[in-house]
């Protein structure tokens, strides 16, 4: 019987949400005391868009711009891209391939329920294939 390891089993249910009308410093200061490297921006409290500590860097400070002004929405990738929760992890470590992206959203019932990382997907494959390897 195949093991199978569900998007719902390794995300991460920590996701935050800023307005696009945000600037860059605020997103800086939510990941910082949060300990997260994205948040996800919204218009009109539907999200439309994500801003990662990698972009802030590239497209913002690279620039000389001011991390003060910049809104998020002017700097945000979108569209979001998003998987189900009951979708095998390969299906959201192929969307992070294909999209060049080292995070997908999980969305449930039209909802953001949660994330899955490049990281946190290799990291659970892994534990999974040296279980395995153990039998």
């Amino acid at each position: 019987m195949p093991i199978v390891v569900k998007v719902r089993d390794v995300m991460d249910k920590k996701v935050y949400v800023l307005d696009e009308n945000k600037t860059c410093m605020d997103a800086i200061k939510l990941m910082l005391d949060k300990k997260v490297w994205s948040v996800v921006v919204s218009r009109q409290g539907l999200p439309v868009g994500v801003v990662t500590e990698r972009d802030i860097i590239r497209r913002v400070i690279a620039k000389g711009r001011d991390v003060e002004k910049v809104k998020l929405g002017e700097i945000m990738s979108s569209p979001l891209i998003t998987v189900p929760p009951d979708e095998p992890i390969g299906r959201a470590m192929e969307l992070m391939a294909r999209n060049e992206i080292r995070r997908v959203y999980v969305v449930e019932e039209g909802k953001i329920i949660g994330r899955v990382t490049q990281t946190e997907a290799f990291r659970h494959i892994l534990d999974v294939m040296m279980t395995l390897a153990s039998l």
